[in-house]
């Protein structure tokens, strides 16, 4: 299927209603001309299914909050704000950055307060409250879900202006930690390091009601000497290589490694402590609780000796020691989102290639859902005109086994950079979906809904009720021989279905309840014109 053909297809049941502020929902449909004919009394088409998602950056303030030491309240209006404009988009995913440097942006007693927060290391946000589970239930008010991203091994950013605070790892294990140029890096060949983060993971998976867990690139750090230092909230690398490179300094954990009988060389090691966090990571959040999807959003080019001719570039399978080909191999992840920060025609780093390349290195059929460069529309140079972000949205979708995409960052679609939001909203998401089902994680069909529709005035009103384990209500409303669709999240009670200023009421209300992995109802007709 072409691009073209592709996004008309998808945009088959017209606009969803929007959430006002707070997440109260005015309506389940709204009413704008509709592209695709159903022939009367047919069922509704199935639901659209497409993981749309941004990261949230809370490193150096770039996406929340705006700046250090707000007050509580002016941090939960940037924080309703953002999540307001993504469900104003249609979006059904904020991947928000909850540890950016061995720190939380929540209540912790295993690492302190983040500066990004406050401006203190150590320091809560005053008022106090927990903004992790202010974001986790407005995401949810408003149907989206909540993935917590986390930095799994750096201690300290090189812009950090506060002290370390006294329950810093830097202060509790520095044995644990590595000074690298103006970094402070947990060393991956600590027990201690790799404990530490997966300590932190496996407690926020049990005390926070979050929907994922991401991990960005940062394993091993990007050499110093590189050209651009780069990760999920920087800029894509260009294909460069750097001239002189500073190693890493983990002679110490080498050294143990050695004498203790390892006989990997130096490289491989490196790769396998990585690969030791992955695998853990993957079977602890799932033994905590099975619905937990795990992503990961690796540096978007692939091992040297595997990838396509004509691609070029930093291997960060030699410098981060991130062998991503062998988590998607062995099934370590739920979804993979790698970076692919260049255009669709860049040379030796093309977007559509580099997109195969990783499908094919998928033989367990995870997710994929590639990162796009979004914040780089507008940029000052080599910027995106807001037309490569859409194409590549329909190149994506031109291929059955990508079930969606990630923007970097929140802040450009925030300051609808270029008209990018305007175009997204009327271009590319004028439908709303659901997220892509996971069923190896679990493919039980959920309960009907139970239903109640009463007529008032000029709309159909709803009242829902579902079970426990559900996130999302999808709706449709047939309007003669046409249908809309439209996503409401469980915790709704009450919606209604206005009726269209030239077609009238619907003579047909259609409704199944989706649970936490996406696995839909049978679906119950809820409303019959008389």
């Amino acid at each position: 299927m072409q691009p073209d053909q592709k996004r008309r297809a998808f945009a088959f049941a017209g606009v969803a209603g929007a959430l006002a502020a707070g997440g109260l929902m005015s309506g389940c449909s709204s009413t704008p001309p509709l592209v695709t004919n159903v022939p009367a009394g047919d069922q509704p088409p199935p639901a659209p299914r497409e993981f749309r998602a941004a990261w949230v950056s809370t490193v150096a303030n770039i996406d929340w909050p705006s700046k250090p030491n707000l007050p509580a309240e002016k941090q939960q209006a940037e924080a309703i704000a953002i999540l307001d404009r993504a469900k104003s988009l249609n979006l059904n995913a904020i991947v928000l950055q909850v540890r950016p440097a061995a720190d939380a942006i929540y209540p912790s007693k295993l690492e302190p307060w983040s500066e990004y927060l406050t401006g203190a290391q150590g320091q809560p946000p005053q008022p106090w409250y927990d903004p992790l589970k202010f974001w986790v239930t407005q995401a949810h008010a408003r149907g989206l879900e909540l993935h917590a991203w986390f930095n799994p091994y750096r201690a300290r950013h090189n812009g950090a202006k506060s002290p370390a605070a006294a329950n810093h790892i830097t202060r509790t294990n520095p044995a644990a930690v590595k000074s690298y140029g103006k970094y402070l890096w947990m060393d991956p060949g600590e027990d201690a390091a790799v404990k530490q983060t997966l300590d932190v993971v496996l407690d926020v998976v049990r005390r926070y009601d979050i929907d994922g867990v991401h991990i960005d690139d940062y394993f091993y750090p990007y050499p110093i000497e590189a050209p651009v230092m780069t990760g999920a909230e920087g800029a894509a690398l260009e294909g460069r290589t750097a001239k002189t490179e500073l190693d890493f300094p983990d002679d110490a954990s080498w050294q143990r490694y050695v004498a203790g009988g390892g006989r990997l060389d130096r490289a491989s090691w490196r790769r396998q402590n990585v690969n030791r966090l992955i695998e853990a990571l993957y079977e602890g959040i799932h033994r905590e609780k099975s619905w937990v999807r795990f992503g990961i959003s690796p540096f978007g080019l692939g091992r040297p000796d595997r990838r396509p001719a004509g691609i070029v570039g930093f291997s960060q399978y030699d410098k981060l020691y991130a062998d991503a080909e062998t988590w998607l191999q062995n099934g370590w992840l739920d979804y993979f989102s790698p970076q692919l920060y260049w255009g669709i025609r860049q040379p030796g780093q093309a977007y559509d290639v580099l997109l195969d390349y990783w499908l094919t290195q998928n033989p367990k059929s995870r997710h994929v859902w590639p990162g796009l460069f979004t914040s780089r529309i507008g940029a000052p140079t080599k910027d995106f005109p807001p037309q490569e972000i859409i194409d590549q949205i329909d190149h994506t979708r031109a291929r059955p086994h990508a079930g969606g995409h990630v923007h970097f960052s929140m802040a450009a679609l925030m300051e609808n950079r270029k008209g990018i939001s305007d175009q997204l909203r009327t271009v590319s998401y004028a439908v709303p979906a659901l997220v892509p089902a996971t069923p190896w994680l679990g493919n039980e069909t959920p309960g009907v809904p139970t239903v109640t529709a009463v007529r008032k005035g000029a709309s159909v009103s709803l009242k829902l009720a579902a079970g426990k384990a559900n996130a999302t209500y999808a709706i449709w409303a047939r309007f003669g021989n046409q249908w809309r669709f439209a996503v409401a999240p469980a915790s709704r009670v009450d919606c209604a279905v206005p009726d269209d200023a030239k077609l009238g009421a619907a003579d047909a209300i259609v409704v199944s309840a989706v649970d936490r992995l996406g696995n839909e109802s049978a679906r119950v007709e809820a409303w019959r014109k008389a």
